[in-house]
């Protein structure tokens, strides 16, 4: 027992010393350690010409300011799994895009961004396409 405390002490006092020795070395180097940065592989697009028709037509309402069919059309897009670029809260709005034979919302939605942007999901979320002219 006093065997495998003694080498989780050590274990301890190693991992404290790389922590405080990492972050001097790098600044002796001039600099800091960074996180590695997450590379996004670039985003699929789509031509307005080749959306649904349902989504033109909330291109349309979006551009005119509605009145929209659904009363969470309009609403900010959390964005929590960060499929788009990372903005700040509020920036992002979706709007339902109405998929024929069904009766509730389903899964199709435009999302735009204050900047402009727009895009399309046609799986709830799952994956985004950039809506390009």
């Amino acid at each position: 027992m006093k065997i495998i405390f003694n080498k989780i002490k050590y274990l301890c006092i190693f991992l404290v010393a790389v922590m405080l020795i990492v972050p001097a070395a790098a600044q002796l180097q001039g600099g800091t350690p960074e996180a590695p940065k997450r590379v996004r592989p670039s985003m699929a697009q789509i031509a307005v010409k080749d959306l649904p028709p349902e989504a033109r037509e909330v291109l349309t309402l979006i551009a005119k300011g509605g009145p929209f069919p659904f009363d969470r059309d309009g609403i900010v897009f959390g964005n929590f799994e960060k499929r788009l670029p990372i903005r700040e809260r509020g920036y992002y709005r979706e709007f339902t895009v109405i998929t024929p034979g069904i009766r509730h919302r389903g899964a199709r939605r435009i999302v735009t961004g204050r900047g402009g942007e727009k895009y399309y999901s046609s799986d709830h979320y799952a994956s985004f396409k950039r809506i390009v002219p």
